[in-house]
């Protein structure tokens, strides 16, 4: 079983529509329940910025700050981590015109946000997600690379390079820059950022692939078959640095085509989740609104237990409304397998009767008009 990581204390500070909010937890799973509207996944969104990047609605900085608010919002947490107790607290200053946020970790500045990883890794499913399989294919990369940036955190410092190095190089397209010696050093890089990513969600879909075909047999959920699609499919068998050099040049080659688009046409920015109802051997965008939701559940539960397996730590659980449209014996299944991936769950409904079956599983929270009650 993996070391449960767990919040002990959550305290927010001009956060969404909480003046302040303080919330003492005991490592048992947290149920929020109220009515829509009410601020329950505000609180989520607060757990979310315990990770890197901007929380599960990646909403503007700027935005998240209390409406009326003298200064920028903070957040505070005090966790049994992945490197034992820990006090974690970020925000931003709204009298910084950068905007940035700011993270200290037992009172001492970050020097950046990944530092995170080192101490937890937050996973979540909202409503918003419901829609993955049948959006744009910039949300399925977002959702995968958010996967691989849980089992390997220098995944998004890649990523972003690698999108500097291609603002760059089509800055100097669209200005007729075709200097070989500049372009080709951009290339390069690219083309060794490009494949490192590629290949880093090439072996996490490996893994997820054979944990889920070896759960197939007892989850409640439909399987999902995935691959990814739209950038030198087939070829991740070869040596890295053949992938490397072939990239590279194929960039070369396309730099008049390119400079025509405006854009750089072939990547891993370009690259899809091809995501498949394994048991009915369907797309997943074919499914029924029913079907897509189940297999994204299984898709993040399996997710979760290949965290736990790999880190030896399980992840903390952001669930927004899981608990809706399911019949109650599917939703003590549910509950069963939260239990099971043996971390720390933050759960919300409007009824706290759906969350009847987790019992003395949970610690159960009313969430109304800005204000939490246990």
């Amino acid at each position: 079983m993996p070391h449960k990581v767990a919040l002990a204390r959550l305290k927010l500070t001009d956060f969404r529509n909480y003046a302040s909010a303080s919330l003492a937890l005991d490592g048992r799973h947290v149920v929020l329940t109220g009515d829509n509207g009410a601020g329950k996944t505000n609180l989520m969104e607060a757990v979310s910025f315990l990770s890197p990047g901007r929380g599960l609605r990646r909403a503007a900085y700027g935005d998240i700050t209390r409406v009326g608010a003298a200064g920028g919002f903070s957040i505070f947490a005090e966790l049994d981590g992945m490197e034992g107790n820990v006090e974690i607290g970020t925000g931003i200053d709204t009298g910084d015109e950068a905007m940035a946020r700011r993270l200290r970790i037992n009172g001492t500045t970050a020097k950046t946000v990944d530092e995170l990883t080192d101490h937890l890794r937050v996973l979540w499913l909202t409503p918003a997600m419901d829609g993955l399989f049948t959006g744009g294919s910039s949300d399925r990369r977002r959702f995968l690379d958010r996967l691989v940036l849980s089992l390997d955190p220098e995944h998004g410092r890649r990523a972003s390079d690698f999108e500097r190095a291609m603002r760059s190089r089509n800055k100097l397209l669209d200005e007729s820059r075709f200097d070989p010696s500049w372009l080709s050093g951009i290339e390069e890089q690219m083309a060794s950022l490009g494949i490192a990513m590629a290949l880093a969600r090439q072996e996490m879909l490996g893994l997820l692939t054979r944990l889920i075909e070896e759960s197939r047999e007892t989850s409640p959920f439909p399987s999902a078959s995935l691959q990814l699609s739209g950038f030198m499919d087939g070829q991740f068998s070869r040596p890295s640095v053949d992938l490397e050099d072939e990239y590279a040049a194929t960039l070369a080659a396309n730099r008049y085509r390119d400079a025509g688009a405006g854009r750089t046409l072939e990547g891993p920015h370009r690259a899809d989740l091809i995501v498949h109802h394994r048991e009915k051997q369907m797309e997943a965008a074919r499914c029924s609104t029913g079907e897509q939701k189940a297999l994204l559940v299984g898709l993040v539960l399996a997710h979760a237990r290949l965290v736990g397996n790999l880190t030896g730590h399980a992840p903390v659980l952001l669930l927004d409304e899981i608990a809706a449209h399911l019949d109650e014996g599917r939703r003590a299944a549910l509950f069963d397998l939260i239990d099971g991936l043996g971390g720390q769950a933050f759960m919300t409904g409007t009824d706290h009767q759906m969350f009847a079956a987790l019992a003395e599983r949970a610690q159960f929270f009313t969430v109304a008009d800005g204000r939490v009650f246990e």
